[in-house]
């Protein structure tokens, strides 16, 4: 099996059978939207059909606008058509973590390099909502209440597992978010012994939100930590 291989079989077995907080919802594309599951198909078999070893990135949980609908992590539909070459039908999809990656992708050398080294997740493979007032559908983290964290976190070691089994390198991991996404990982981390080494960056939302003036000083830092691996 190739890698794609490995990934499109994790990617279309995920499911949550646990019990959720009240007012919290489970976002799974791969059951919710039929056309996820033949997208990150093409996706996978185009940069990921061999079988390198590829260093993990580990954002939060995928968002509404971005793996929410496309099945891939950071990777908004407008992304997936106009950078990565694959058709998306429905409507047009903007995020901003997406922007900053694909920033960053670019100035690796275009996403057949970048995805020939690296291999972007996140710590939980299923996103979450909740609904506000006004019946407005929000983004929700796993670490946005104790008793979510509580709920899913089986189901997220049990998932960096079958990652770290699908061939990725354990030497260096690396986590986007140096906030509580980065405290989450160090401290599962020691518990469990995956990586060696964990190197935290900036989360793309938080750059794209609150220091979007330096933006390319961020592409930069991507950039530097990136290469210091390989």
């Amino acid at each position: 099996m190739t890698f794609a291989d490995k990934v499109i079989l994790f990617n279309n077995q995920l499911d949550f059978n646990g019990t959720l907080p009240p007012g919290i919802n489970i976002m799974n594309p791969f059951k919710d939207n039929p056309q996820v599951i033949a997208i990150t198909e093409q996706f996978y078999k185009k940069y990921y059909n061999d079988n390198n070893k590829r260093y993990l990135i580990l954002g939060i949980n995928p968002g509404r606008f971005g793996s929410g609908v496309t099945g891939i992590p950071f990777t908004d539909s407008k992304r997936l058509k106009s950078v990565c070459g694959i058709a998306y039908e429905g409507k047009e999809t903007h995020e901003p973590s997406s922007v900053f990656v694909y920033d960053v992708i670019e100035a690796f050398g275009g996403p057949v390099e970048f995805y020939r080294h690296f291999y972007i997740s996140s710590m939980c493979p299923l996103g979450f909502t909740a609904t506000i007032a006004g019946n407005k559908e929000v983004n929700y983290n796993y670490y946005d209440s104790k008793e979510l964290t509580v709920a899913v976190y089986d189901y997220i070691i049990e998932n960096i597992q079958k990652q770290i089994a699908m061939g990725v390198d354990t030497d260096t991991c690396f986590c986007f978010g140096n906030g509580k996404n980065e405290k989450f990982l160090r401290k599962v981390n020691q518990e469990h012994k995956f990586f060696k080494n964990i190197i935290a960056l900036e989360h793309p939302r938080f750059v794209m939100q609150y220091k979007s003036k330096a933006k390319q000083e961020y592409i930069d830092k991507y950039i530097s930590a990136f290469t210091s691996v390989l």
